[in-house]
């Protein structure tokens, strides 16, 4: 019987030996990670007065369905006409905010999706990454207070903000 534990106590060092030697001459390539989207920091945010970021008239926001962060079709154009600004103003950044309405869950997170695939769609469309930051108001920001769903339609949307 101690046989038997001694070799089950020395195949366990042994897969342990092992597992450290692979961590050491393999170790984690940094380099393979995926580029993180640059989000400014609360903080960061905090530090620029409100007014030092104003809605653009000439970029419109788009709308999403309640609970989803994909691009509707009816937004598309919106998208095709925001990229033709951005195209035509090559020197201004936007930051994109994602919004949602009072009864979503998760609301952060939904935000940050909207933003995500709006910015996705935008560089699909040959804008750069770089001029685009995200941010996520969650439920915020709403634009509207009346418990309606044309109220709640208009808080579920993402805008495009543009510096001073």
């Amino acid at each position: 019987m101690r046989k038997v534990k001694r070799n089950i106590v020395l195949f366990f060092a042994l897969i342990l030996a092992a597992g450290l030697i692979a961590l050491w001459f393999y170790p984690k390539r940094v380099e393979s990670a995926p580029k993180p989207t640059l989000v400014p920091s609360p903080q960061q945010l905090k530090k620029k007065p409100p007014e030092a970021f104003p809605i653009n008239q000439s970029l419109k926001p788009i709308y999403f369905d309640f609970g989803q962060g994909t691009i509707r079709n009816d937004a598309k154009d919106t998208m095709r006409e925001n990229a033709d600004w951005l195209k035509a103003n090559p020197s201004v950044k936007i930051r994109i905010e994602g919004n949602c309405d009072e009864r979503e869950e998760d609301a952060q997170a939904l935000g940050q999706r909207r933003a995500t695939n709006a910015k996705r769609y935008l560089t699909d469309l040959g804008i750069p990454m770089p001029r685009i930051y995200l941010i996520s108001n969650g439920k915020e920001k709403p634009v509207c207070t009346a418990d309606t769903e044309e109220c709640w339609q208009k808080n579920r949307r993402a805008d495009f903000v543009t510096p001073k």
